[in-house]
């Protein structure tokens, strides 16, 4: 067992991880990270290099040599070789100090730390298979209705399994959803920039506009989700079992989303990230997210988008929009509509193409194991974003240029 200490950041640079190098993780690694220059991280208890070469990753004590370098502390070092920490929580925590070079090396070193550290395959989303139970090329455009979840709903049980989501048309009526948008509205209209229970985010034209309200938990009708029946068939399509993540009123039990057109800061228009990439996979994963769609999710409204099979192996987080971005698969929800994913699934939320509405609007909730919970002891892994006067979540790469 590791503990945050010289002895033990000695002991796994020179036993522990060199070990599973030789075991195969370097050449795990190697296949992401031979392009990406060398990488050096510096603690108080002293430095080690990670360096692409000959098809593996070799360690060099020391930093002089990287070609970029960060520094942390050693809870935070211990966070990430134990899979509960990652580049992002760490950047936006103010726990990562940056040497020399350019820090978002760090971000894009991050599924090639996860090979090395923990054996976790990088993804390629060019030769994942996706079967169907007959063996022939899954249809990735399936959804499934209710009735199709009865019986043991197999189809819709081994889509989740290997594609990481599924889509439930028609989960919730015309009248359902109106009075989810009746709370939306008013959880909108008391949001406070700075409450530490809201995202924001500045448009183009400097408007401050909420993106995201995570004390839905407030509002009856989408405090009862969590007892729906219909949201229990489908969160019961996992093959691990699966309970509320937060407790009665905790932040992050509900939360509603909003996209909107136009937007030049925060983080309305997230880009292809995984649900647990602010920390805590090793101790909440498998989990998943319930979203239910209250507009519409065309590219029009601000689509969501995955990409099949990836939480069972590391993807980068890139934007949506960057030319390196995968295309993935759009899941087109209507009203109503809810999906599964699991919080793995790499997926983004890009912005939407028109600036007329409806936008998206959606519902959201999460599911874990019954022992989820947060390493260091504090309320949620996102709370990483909160923290601003104005309520601001900042871009990561604008962050990392004040």
């Amino acid at each position: 067992m590791l503990a945050a200490d010289a002895e033990s950041f000695r002991r796994f640079h020179t036993v522990d991880l060199p070990a599973r190098i030789e075991a195969g993780n370097g050449s795990l690694a190697w296949v992401d990270v031979e392009s990406l220059g060398s990488l050096g991280l510096r603690t108080p208890a002293g430095a080690w290099t990670f360096v692409p070469r000959d098809g593996t990753v070799d360690l060099v004590e020391g930093d002089d040599a990287a070609d970029s370098v960060v520094g942390t502390d050693l809870e935070s070092w211990l966070g990430l070789v134990s899979d509960l920490d990652t580049a992002p929580a760490m950047l936006y925590g103010d726990r990562l100090e940056v040497i020399r070079g350019n820090p978002m090396r760090f971000m894009r070193w991050e599924p090639g730390l996860r090979a090395l550290f923990h054996g976790r395959p990088i993804h390629d989303p060019d030769s994942v298979d996706l079967r169907d139970l007959d063996d022939a090329p899954l249809d990735l455009t399936a959804s499934f209705g209710l009735d199709d979840l009865a019986s043991g709903a197999v189809a819709a049980r081994h889509f989740l399994r290997t594609a990481g989501w599924v889509h439930v048309r028609d989960a919730f009526g015309p009248d359902e959803v109106a009075g989810f948008l009746e709370d939306a509205a008013v959880l909108r209209d008391e949001a406070v920039p700075g409450d530490q229970q809201s995202w924001w985010g500045r448009t183009a034209d400097g408007d401050e506009v909420v993106t995201r309200v995570l004390r839905a938990d407030t509002r009856p009708r989408m405090a009862a989700l969590h007892d729906d029946p219909r949201i229990h068939r489908i969160v019961a399509l996992s093959d691990t079992p699966l309970a509320v993540k937060a407790r009665e009123g905790e932040s992050d039990r509900v939360t509603v989303l909003w996209k909107r057109p136009d937007m030049a800061e925060g983080l309305g228009d997230l880009p292809w990230h995984r649900d647990c990439g602010m920390g805590g996979h090793a101790l909440n994963c498998p989990s998943a997210v319930l979203t239910i769609c209250l507009t519409t999710g065309i590219p029009e409204a601000g689509e969501l988008r995955f990409l099949p099979g990836s939480h069972h192996g590391s993807f980068p987080f890139v934007d949506g929009t960057d030319v390196e971005a995968p295309e993935g698969v759009s899941v087109p929800v209507a009203a109503g509509d809810a999906t599964l994913h699991f919080s793995d699934t790499m997926h983004v939320s890009l912005p939407p193409t028109s600036a007329e509405g409806p936008h998206r609007i959606s519902v959201l909730l999460g599911f874990g194991p019954a022992t989820a919970g947060h390493h260091r002891g504090e309320r949620h892994y996102n709370d990483a974003l909160l923290g601003a006067d104005d309520g601001q979540v900042q871009n990561i790469g604008r962050r990392l240029r004040t």
